[in-house]
């Protein structure tokens, strides 16, 4: 959607400010320009952007190798674009983790839908990976509030509903979560 930041990292002048002006005419705020990878990764991590347009072809760190490390430090989907259109670099693309690809000459009607998609395409893969997390956090807090009802059963000699009604009320009281409580209990046990 117009209004989204993007960096363009381009070697070339010419067709640099040719893609900054096509962007600014869709609506799109250019935040930052490189003429390098290495440039362009570090641009990326400074000014957080949702979109990097990249070229191939660079000098130094090439635009594939760029994109591999803004993917894997999850800063921004790249958009890559090239005049080169053989098998082996749309390869290297995806594996590296491009989320959208172009061919060059472009025009506005080409450009735009990739635009879009890597956008959303990386919107997805925040989200998963935000799943992902919050997936692995569920299952470490029941395996220490399991722990915590098993101390508490066998210290105090009490049925596993109500040591997890202990560890919920005492949640409840002291404003915190039963993670926190269950690591608090386990805590008090390995010190008794």
């Amino acid at each position: 959607m117009p209004g989204n930041r993007i960096i363009i990292a381009e070697d070339e002048a010419i067709p640099r400010m040719g893609l900054r002006e096509m962007l600014h005419d869709q609506g799109y705020i250019v935040v930052g320009e490189a003429a390098d990878g290495h440039t362009a990764v570090e641009l990326a991590r400074q000014l957080k952007p949702e979109l990097v347009i990249m070229d191939i072809m660079m000098p130094g760190l090439d635009g594939i190798a760029a994109s591999q490390i803004l993917t894997e430090e999850r800063v921004a989907p790249v958009l890559l674009v090239t005049a080169y259109n053989d098998r082996e670099l749309v390869e290297r693309a995806r594996d590296a983790g491009v989320f959208s690809y172009v061919a060059k000459p472009f025009t506005e009607v080409q450009l735009v839908p990739q635009i879009e998609l890597a956008l959303a395409r990386f919107r997805e893969f925040q989200s998963l990976i935000n799943e992902a997390a919050d997936a692995r956090e569920a299952l470490e807090t029941r395996k220490v509030v399991e722990r915590a009802k098993g101390a508490l059963m066998q210290s105090q000699g009490i049925s596993e509903a109500e040591a997890y009604r202990r560890i919920q009320r005492l949640s409840m009281n002291n404003r915190r979560s039963m993670r926190e409580i269950a690591e608090a209990i386990l805590l008090t046990q390995q010190t008794a």
